[in-house]
């Protein structure tokens, strides 16, 4: 039985990649925490507290003797894996290093510093994925820059705009988070040692140099203090982690309302036998935006469980810090899922011009209200033009005509050209200059993605 997407060859492979689940999986978690030890062996071997054949020991033992089903069987009496971790690696090591091995430390400092040494290759993975997410939509950006389409406010139409501009804000959406990565992986990346309630007493004076050495054998950051109970630096990774899902899943809600049939702007990029319904030939549904607003959804959760930490009791709390073995994973997994689809859609969204323009001129008008509202003030005054087009569009939607139509009969616009109000042109340039500005500011924020964008935006018309 699994108890989680990431864990399940079922569902797995639909919300998270290969990846990312083997960066998590037992085998991993097992490797992380040998990694860990070894660490502090070297550390504690160069302050003279270890032999220093024990770092070697730990870095030859066997293939397969830490048996993950074993060591659950374990976990499930001791509450912790580190503890049936410890006394399995104890029984394969020789007598003169056994009572050496773990020295100083408590099972909080091996699980969390085996954690973050998972989470830096998790980061990796996360951040290779970004940078082409963001290129490509840069690339749909430059290339839609002036292709007229409608702007929707309260899932109405509102006013022309440009497709590129729409691709630009998503694309400012997920560099703003992007933009974080850096300095959230320094606070993150960093060890993990104090010992049973912090204080590395059984270190004696030679504490502070060994937590020093034992984060650089890691090639991790060191604290000054243990960081037992300050889980900031987690809650911060989730949040964000979720904010990064949630980048994503504002592509995904317009993918998905652009892809509807009715208005049938955009198309998922085509896979034989992909978004098909057991029951209805014909579909072709959004399947990988649905996939980034089901990982969205998820992730909320996991990021509030995470904060639940916060409060931790004294040296170390019950259950708070357990949790996070379930929320953390699962935020990473679920965000390398929705990064894999969103760079299926950044780099093969299916744009349909002539849908977008059709669908201009499905308000007969209606579009340009404000634009003719202006055009109107200088005549009429403020109130009195927009009291004026109100009411011609109300005639409009009693299907009299289209809005210009009305507008130019009514004695109230005589001498009033207001063709140039009806010009799709100037809110198309408005829109084109909105995207340039966007992707100027994608490239401010991730300077990684600045030459994969400036080649998107070259030429320019």
């Amino acid at each position: 039985m699994t108890f989680s997407a990431l864990d399940s060859a079922l569902l797995g492979p639909l919300f998270a990649t290969d990846s990312m689940r083997t960066v998590f999986s037992d085998a991993a978690r097992i490797a992380a925490m040998v990694r860990a030890e070894s660490a502090l062996a070297r550390a504690q071997a160069a302050a003279g507290l270890v032999p220093e054949g024990l770092a070697t020991a730990l870095d030859g033992l066997p293939d397969g003797v830490l048996d993950p089903a074993a060591l659950g069987r374990g976990t499930a009496l001791s509450g912790v894996p580190v503890i049936p971790f410890v006394k399995a690696v104890r029984r394969h090591l020789p007598a003169d290093l056994e009572g050496h091995f773990h020295l100083g430390a408590t099972t909080q400092d091996i699980a969390d510093t085996g954690l973050v040494l998972q989470l830096r290759d998790a980061f990796a993975l996360v951040e290779a994925e970004c940078a082409p997410i963001l290129a490509g939509l840069a690339t749909l950006a430059a290339a839609h820059r002036e292709t007229p389409c409608v702007g929707r406010t309260y899932g109405q139409q509102a006013a022309p705009i440009s497709f590129g501009y729409k691709a630009g804000i998503w694309a400012l959406g997920l560099a703003e988070v992007v933009d974080q990565a850096q300095s959230l992986r320094q606070r993150m990346l960093t060890a993990s040692l104090g010992g049973p309630v912090g204080t590395l007493a059984a270190l004696g004076d030679r504490d502070e140099a060994v937590a020093r050495a034992f984060a650089a054998e890691c090639g991790l950051n060191p604290d000054p203090v243990a960081w037992h109970t300050r889980r900031g630096r987690i809650v911060e990774t989730g949040s964000w982690l979720a904010r990064l899902v949630g980048a994503l899943a504002k592509l995904a809600t317009d993918v998905v309302n652009l892809a509807s049939t009715e208005v049938g702007e955009v198309a998922e990029p085509h896979v034989p036998g992909r978004g098909g319904s057991s029951a209805m030939p014909h579909k072709r549904n959004p399947v990988s935006a649905t996939v980034i607003l089901a990982a969205f959804t998820a992730a909320k959760g996991h990021a509030g469980a995470l904060l639940d930490a916060m409060p931790a009791a004294h040296e170390r709390p019950a259950g708070p810090w357990h949790a996070e073995w379930h929320a953390l994973p699962q935020l990473f997994g679920l965000a390398s899922g929705a990064l894999r689809e969103a760079r299926l859609l950044a780099e093969g969204l299916v744009v349909d011009p002539a849908r977008m323009r059709a669908n201009l001129d499905l308000t007969r008008g209606l579009l340009f209200a404000d634009a003719a509202a202006a055009r109107l003030t200088a005549t009429l005054g403020a109130a009195a033009a927009h009291a004026l087009v109100e009411r011609a569009a109300g005639a409009v939607r009693d299907g009299q005509a289209d809005l210009r139509s009305v507008l130019e009969a009514m004695p109230e616009t005589a001498g009033v050209d207001l063709g140039p109000a009806f010009d799709l042109a100037p809110a198309v340039r408005a829109a084109a200059r909105a995207t340039d500005r966007a992707l100027a500011e994608v490239r401010r924020l991730t300077p990684a993605s600045r030459a994969s964008s400036e080649r998107a935006e070259s030429p320019c018309p």
